[in-house]
């Protein structure tokens, strides 16, 4: 690919050609029309009069009047756009290739977009978009390029300069957080936005090109929105080899998924009333044969980017319903097994159908299957294929679970509407609850709401006896956790159900008669 020349003289040009053939030259205009009647007399001076000013008024009217910049706009917030910015990205980059100047390129993405528009509409959305723009401005210096790079990303060059160091990236990306974070009004309400950013400094570029240069700041963003909402990260060699290791893991996703690397692994839910096991939740599980085991929040979001989470439901479908034949062929008793339901999944028209087809085959009562939805999936997705396929399992005689409960915002309309037979609680009410007073007040509420409503409850995250022992005593019906087991591969499953059932008939009965 071939560098356009970028010397002094190029430069010069740059400058002063916009100079010539934009709305400056009308400031010579008096100075043109003097000449022309010193000239040529008055008849010269009224053809320069009317002329000149009629020919800039044409060729601005027919679309021939050059852009000052040179580079479209974005509409709504008047920031130059992708092309643009490669352009600039690129010559700052070789600006500072023997200058000994610096500069840094930022990627900045709001976090709360996306929920702006599903509550507000796309124009309440666009103004948000127009005032985050306006404030990153107002935080930079008047040579620093900002452009807007898609609904909710922009991205930032700095103009080079002598001093700039990692330090000084981080104080400029905690001001940029601070002006975003500002409320925005909206028709009287006040709406609240946070963002992301990553950056890379030019002398930690990884490549050659500017192009090289800001997909560096775009992987610290990736990096940034991975561990929390507005976090800042800045480019480094850890980022670039897990950026890699994750572009490997998509490589080798579709092929763990055919040949077996990826099974559910079995976490035990138990009764806190006769301490039996009610059920196994299947939990995905890689074993990469270079990696080693894979942790589900590494795995998983790589899964939803290649569009896999469908296939995965559908191998892990298998392996749980086979688990439940194998439970029953050895005398145990399961009584059923969880498997999450991904959002794309309940996306399938033909899911009730498939679901319908693999019990039948392996002769299995619908009721032995809980399908586990999150929360969000109750509350944020308006799919009426989604809302038809979970009515359709409920309908068909399958449990449905209603997953991380309490970290959403699930009316009592939509459990109802959703055929909802189980609420989990969500860990982060669990942790600590028999020594915090409030989390016991709010896992009190919701159990209460649950018996109103006729629902069975689960607590999640369960690790500590106090844990177990204080939801026995507020009406939790089962429990899980790694207070009770972690989750085992299935030919482990067998052993810990016998150790765990000779615990239960050596415990000591209370309330026994003696005679």
């Amino acid at each position: 690919m071939s560098k356009q020349p970028s010397g002094p003289l190029t430069r010069l040009q740059n400058r002063i050609i916009p100079v010539l053939t934009g709305p400056p030259i009308l400031a010579f205009l008096p100075a043109v029309t003097l000449g022309a009647f010193w000239l040529g007399g008055e008849q010269a001076l009224v053809v320069a009069s009317l002329l000149l000013p009629l020919g800039f008024a044409l060729l601005g009217a027919f679309g021939g009047w050059p852009n000052r910049t040179g580079v479209p706009r974005d509409s709504v917030t008047g920031l130059i756009l992708r092309d643009g910015f490669d352009a600039v990205i690129a010559q700052v980059y070789e600006d500072t290739e023997t200058s000994g100047l610096r500069s840094a390129c930022f990627v900045l993405e709001l976090d709360d977009y996306q929920e702006v528009v599903d509550r507000h509409g796309q124009a309440a959305a666009d103004i948000v978009a127009q005032r985050c723009g306006e404030r990153i401005i107002s935080t930079l210096r008047d040579g620093d390029t900002v452009a807007r790079m898609g609904d909710s990303r922009f991205a930032i060059c700095l103009l080079a300069v002598r001093q700039l160091d990692l330090e000084l990236c981080i104080q400029i990306s905690g001001r940029l957080q601070s002006a975003i974070e500002e409320p925005v009004s909206l028709d009287g309400l006040s709406v609240y936005v946070s963002c992301s950013i990553g950056f890379c400094l030019r002398s930690r570029s990884p490549g050659n090109t500017g192009q090289d240069w800001m997909d560096a700041a775009s992987a610290a963003l990736s990096d940034a929105k991975q561990t929390s909402p507005s976090a800042i990260r800045a480019y480094s060699v850890e980022i670039h080899r897990k950026t890699k290791a994750r572009s490997d893991l998509r490589d080798d996703a579709v092929a763990a998924l055919e040949n077996g690397q990826i099974q559910p692994w079995y976490q035990p839910q138990i009764s806190t009333d006769t301490g039996k096991v009610t059920g196994f939740e299947a939990l995905a599980r890689w074993a990469h044969p270079v990696h080693g085991l894979i942790a589900p929040d590494t795995f998983l979001p790589t899964m939803e980017e290649s569009g896999l989470m469908e296939r995965l439901g559908q191998v892990m479908l298998y392996h749980a319903l086979t688990a439940l034949k194998a439970w029953d062929s050895a005398g145990v008793d399961v009584p059923r097994v969880g498997v999450n339901f991904a959002t794309d999944e309940l996306r399938n028209p033909g899911l009730v159908d498939k679901v319908r087809w693999e019990l039948d085959r392996f002769e299995l009562a619908p009721e032995r299957l809980s399908v586990e939805i999150l929360e969000t999936v109750v509350t944020d997705c308006p799919d009426d294929v989604v809302t038809r396929n979970i009515a359709g399992l409920a309908a068909m005689g399958c449990r449905i679970d209603l997953d991380d409960f309490g970290t959403g915002h699930a009316s009592i309309a939509s459990i109802r509407r959703f055929a909802i037979s189980r609420i989990k609680i969500d860990r982060s009410f669990v942790m600590k609850a028999d020594r915090d007073p409030e989390q016991q007040r709010l896992i009190g509420a919701i159990l209460t709401m649950a018996e109103r409503l006729e629902l069975e409850t689960l607590a999640e995250g369960v690790e500590t006896v106090g844990e177990h022992a204080l939801l026995a005593q507020l009406g939790c019906d089962h429990v899980q956790g790694f207070g009770i087991a972690r989750p085992m591969p299935f030919d482990q499953t067998l052993d810990w159900i016998t150790s765990h059932q000779a615990k239960l008939q050596d415990a000591p009965r209370i309330g026994r008669d003696v005679s």
